[in-house]
């Protein structure tokens, strides 16, 4: 299969989701790509019953909801979404426009290319102790919470993930116990403010040692500094939420200028390459804050750029969605 199009977005998590809605309000053909099979990223595929928390304008909102919303907005300019499928390389076409190739065979050429690729591929930084019991009582993150209900929980990690699960599992589950291996969290102060007044258990300067169990899990084995023997839980289920290891895969050959594994920008979101912008978590510049809704700024920059870039007469400023309602 080939394509032509305006704009194509790699990566169909939530910047790259609202960068279909800022590209299609241009009214620029638009496509999107992601390896996934779903639209979403690690929300729609990792935490979809999650609550989020730090959106303006919405004070709490399901990952689910949140992605189907989004959807829902850019689906009024009717995006193509190439799913399932990776962008594996970057060429040029015979007129200097991107050529994107994806997994499948199929070559994608754009007057742009927008990497939205988030973390790139994540992988669950996994828990030392115990991996024997994945999926008999052992998990990496929650797909359904109501399958906790009743349960005694034990949550491992101290950043928002591990502190959100345990704040969204208090109210349910028997009882929720939070090991992290420091003594301070990373998650988010009021998170941390929260989950402390609440009816959590708390357990720091601790790592689990082991997990044990006949069919299922049973006990967890808990040590903490200082202490001579570990202390034993007693537990259903073990959330060990400890991030992710991520890996950009094919973009890293791509020849961007790249900081570890991240890609670099300048304000205008333009990476090393001509016609290449990228937003959200994937990109670095000095002073970046990685928050979903600084992706949305830095996706809106990138599309209305890529625009005036594209087409000379077109102005950097789109209009406000406003003007014609």
């Amino acid at each position: 299969m080939s394509l032509d199009t305006d704009i194509l977005l790699v990566g169909a998590g939530p910047t790259g989701l609202y960068g279909a809605y800022c590209a299609g309000f241009r009214g620029l053909r638009t496509v999107v790509v992601d390896g996934l099979p779903q639209p979403g990223g690690q929300i729609a595929a990792l935490y979809p019953e999650k609550e989020i928390l730090d959106v303006a304008g919405l004070p709490r909102v399901r990952g689910r909801d949140f992605v189907a919303a989004l959807l829902d907005q850019a689906g009024q300019y009717n995006p193509e979404y190439l799913l399932g499928r990776q962008a594996v390389a970057l060429g040029r076409a015979e007129d200097g426009r991107p050529e994107v190739t994806l997994s499948d065979g199929s070559v994608i050429r754009a007057g742009a290319v927008i990497l939205t690729a988030g973390i790139g591929t994540f992988t669950p930084r996994k828990l030392p102790a115990g991996e024997d019991y994945l999926g008999r009582g052992l998990s990496y993150f929650v797909t359904d919470p109501d399958a906790h209900t009743g349960q005694n929980v034990l949550v491992v990690g101290g950043g928002d993930s591990a502190v959100d699960w345990a704040l969204a599992l208090e109210p349910i589950a028997k009882s929720v116990t939070l090991v992290h291996r420091r003594s301070a969290f990373r998650a988010h102060a009021a998170s941390v403010t929260a989950v402390s007044e609440g009816a959590t258990r708390i357990v720091t300067d601790a790592e689990v040692e082991a997990l044990s169990g006949e069919e299922t899990l049973r006990l967890a084995h808990v040590r903490v500094r200082g202490e001579e023997r570990p202390r034993l839980f007693e537990v259903d289920s073990v959330i060990a939420a400890l991030g992710f290891v991520s890996n950009l895969g094919p973009l890293t050959g791509w020849g961007l200028q790249l900081r570890g594994r991240s890609i670099l920008v300048d304000s205008r979101m333009r990476t090393s390459l001509d016609r290449v912008y990228a937003a959200g978590d994937v990109t670095e510049y000095e002073g970046k804050v990685r928050l979903m809704s600084v992706g949305f700024g830095e996706v809106a920059t990138a599309v209305n750029n890529a625009a005036v870039a594209l087409d000379s007469e077109l102005t950097l400023f789109p209009g406000h969605s406003t003007e014609n309602s």
